[in-house]
């Protein structure tokens, strides 16, 4: 699954997912600043150097994919299919991109995909990010427990 093409709504034509090379390493991680950093802050605190490690461990292992609605790449997402699950493990849009509909389009294409094979869609939301929780429960995820610092969450197919 090289590039998915998904449809959106509210008159945005062009949504796609299209697979991240090494070379959007550093827009992926960019776009997890400027959308997270508010929270990651009010939990641990930025320490640019332990993000940027974090971030290039992580892009390493994880499949990503680059959020481009009209050619224009607004946003990052990593999910990984797993035998009982598929996991969102980031999605990240550019602020300026946000509430337009596209994590929900990209949410409701991971939905329709795992349920093709029945599996459920899990995820973990910090505690502090309120908002995410909210657009979450929204897509139709349930609260399946928590740690210290996250919720985490289940939509069954």
């Amino acid at each position: 699954m090289a590039e998915d093409k998904i449809t959106f709504p509210q008159g945005v034509s062009d949504l796609r997912l299209r697979e991240a090379t090494t070379d959007d390493s550093d827009f992926a991680y960019q776009t997890k600043k400027s959308a997270f950093r508010e929270y990651v802050e009010k939990v641990w605190g930025w320490d640019e150097d332990e993000q940027r490690q974090l971030h290039q461990r992580r892009f390493a292992s994880q499949d990503f994919r680059v959020i481009q609605v009209s050619g224009i790449d607004v946003g990052i997402l990593a999910i990984v299919r797993q035998p009982d699950c598929v996991k969102v493990n980031q999605m990240f849009i550019l602020p300026e991109y946000q509430s337009r509909g596209i994590g929900a389009a990209c949410i409701k294409h991971i939905i329709e995909d795992a349920a093709v094979s029945r599996l459920p869609v899990r995820l973990q939301v910090l505690k502090v990010n309120k908002r995410a929780a909210t657009f979450y429960h929204r897509m139709g995820f349930g609260n399946t427990g928590e740690t210290d610092t996250h919720v985490l969450m289940e939509r069954l197919p």
